[in-house]
C-alpha cells in the first residue's frame, strides 16, 4: 500500500510555476463566532495551471472558495491578487479583479434562453440613450460562437438551457466567465453529477481554459478527475492546509489517502483488527 508520506511544499518548483501568482493567500483563517471553518490554509494560483482543491465534508472548501470569491471576509491572513493586498466587500469586487466562481447550482435559469443565460446582466444593446434595448442578434450570435469554440453546436441559441446536457450547461457557464474576462476560474465540483461522456466533455474544456493563459482552481471529491488535468493539488483537512504538490511528487492512490484521511483509517483499521 502506498502511503501519505508526500514530500509537501508550500510552494511549487520553478518549472511548475513562474512570475507573480494571479491570486495568492497564506495562513487565512475564517471564525464564525466560536466555529474556527479556516485555521490556517495557504494557497496560490499561477497563469496556465490548473490548481486542485481537495478534501473531505468539512475540510474547509466552500468556506474558502466563498472567502476567495468576496462572499467572506478572512478573519486574519493576507490575500493578494497580482502580487497587491486586496480586502474584497463582495462578490462584485472579486469579478472586478478577474475572480469568476462556477458553483455547482450554475446560477443558471432552465426555462431561459442559452443567450439570456449566457449574457444575463450584462447583456449587449443598442440604440440610443434613453431608448436603448437588448440587441438579440448580436447576443445569439457571441452565445453561438463562443459555444462553437468549445465543440458545441448551438444551432439556435434561443432555445431553453435546460435542454442542455449537464456537461454542456457545466460548459456554458465556464464559457460566460471566460468571455467576461475571468482570469481566476472557481470551479466548484463541476463533474460531480455528471456521467462519463460528460465528464469528459468538461474536463477537456478545463484543459482549453487552462491553455488560454487563465488560471484554474478546480474543487473536487473526485481524485481521478483532479489528477486527470491537475498541475498542482492542495489538500486541506478541518480548516487547514495538509501541503501542497506538484503531480511528479503525489501519485493517484497517495493523494487519495491524503483526501480521505488514510491515517485516521489506517488506525481505526488496526484498532477493529483489520476489518476497514
Amino acid at each position: 500500500m502506498a502511503t501519505a508520506a508526500v514530500r509537501e511544499t508550500a510552494r511549487p518548483h520553478a518549472a511548475a510555476a513562474t512570475g507573480t501568482p494571479l491570486i495568492e493567500v497564506d495562513n487565512i483563517t475564517k471564525h464564525f463566532g466560536s466555529v474556527i471553518a479556516l485555521a490556517g490554509v495557504s494557497l496560490d494560483v499561477y497563469r496556465g495551471e490548473v490548481h486542485c482543491l481537495l478534501g473531505d465534508n468539512g475540510a474547509g472548501k466552500s468556506t474558502l472558495i466563498k472567502t476567495l470569491a468576496g462572499v467572506h471576509k478572512p478573519s486574519t491572513g493576507t490575500f493578494k491578487v497580482d502580487g497587491r493586498p486586496v480586502e474584497f466587500q463582495s462578490p462584485r469586487d472579486a469579478l472586478d479583479a478577474g475572480i469568476a466562481t462556477v458553483y455547482q447550482d450554475l446560477a443558471m435559469i432552465p426555462l431561459m434562453s442559452i443567450t439570456r443565460n449566457f449574457f444575463m446582466g450584462r447583456e449587449p444593446t443598442k440604440g440610443i440613450w434613453p431608448l436603448r434595448f437588448f440587441d438579440f442578434a448580436e447576443a445569439d450570435r457571441v452565445a453561438r460562437e463562443e459555444m462553437q469554440r468549445i465543440g458545441i453546436d448551438v444551432r439556435d441559441p434561443e432555445q431553453a438551457v435546460g435542454t442542455l446536457s449537464g456537461g454542456e450547461r457545466q460548459c456554458v457557464a465556464i464559457a460566460r466567465a471566460v468571455y467576461f474576462g475571468a482570469k481566476v476560474l472557481i470551479l466548484d465540483e463541476p463533474t460531480s453529477a455528471l456521467g462519463v461522456r460528460q465528464t469528459s466533455m468538461v474536463l477537456k474544456y478545463i484543459f482549453q481554459v487552462k491553455q488560454k493563459g487563465l488560471g484554474v482552481i478546480f474543487i473536487t471529491h473526485n481524485v481521478r478527475h483532479a489528477h486527470a488535468v491537475g498541475d498542482r493539488f492542495t489538500v486541506l483537512n478541518r480548516g487547514q492546509t495538509l501541503g501542497t504538490y506538484t503531480k511528479d511528487e503525489v501519485n493517484l492512490e497517495e493523494l487519495q489517502n491524503l483526501m480521505a484521511g488514510g491515517k485516521e483509517l489506517q488506525d481505526l483499521s488496526a484498532e477493529l483488527g483489520g476489518t476497514v
